[in-house]
């Protein structure tokens, strides 16, 4: 089995680790990194539950191989939340019952996490858009809909007062 030597930061935090060449981000992040908040689906890009920021875009870590992210930034589930104080898209997901199983839930906030971000104020129809290459078998999407709206305006609600 071919190795190689990666540098990375995750959630501000820099690692150094020799994997295995063909090695996905995803596996790298849950085996050798222990965070298991990057879930995996269908291993295919397909159900979005494996999506992660890298360098400040979301990307389906089941279709990278960690040595792609050789000298890259990444941003986790584990890392939006500051300690014990939620992110706004965090807080909204649990006021708004976004989730149930929860599988699903890393995928959405760190998509809406790049969304929001760039889109400030969408729509109904635009976050529909935005999150459609996220798979949900519980919710029906309503409650994921309502939190991002509401996480939207915690957003702009926070900027506005700096």
């Amino acid at each position: 089995m071919k190795e190689r030597t990666i540098r990375v930061t995750v959630n501000g935090r820099s690692y150094e680790r020799s994997v295995e060449v063909r090695k996905t981000l995803a596996d790298f992040l849950r085996e050798d990194l222990d965070l298991t908040g990057t879930h995996l689906g269908c291993e295919h890009g397909v159900c979005g539950a494996c999506t992660i920021v890298v360098n400040g875009e979301a990307v389906r870590s089941c279709l990278l191989f960690a040595v792609q992210a050789d000298g890259s930034e990444i941003l986790t589930v584990e890392g939006l939340a500051k300690g014990d104080d939620l992110h706004p898209i965090q807080e909204a997901f649990w006021e708004h019952h976004g989730l149930q199983c929860g599988f699903c839930t890393p995928g959405f906030l760190m998509t809406l996490y790049c969304y929001l971000r760039d889109s400030p104020k969408p729509t109904e129809a635009e976050i529909r858009e935005a999150i459609a290459g996220n798979l949900c078998r519980c919710t029906g999407y309503q409650n994921i809909v309502i939190a991002a709206r509401a996480a939207a305006e915690k957003l702009a609600a926070g900027a506005a007062s700096r």
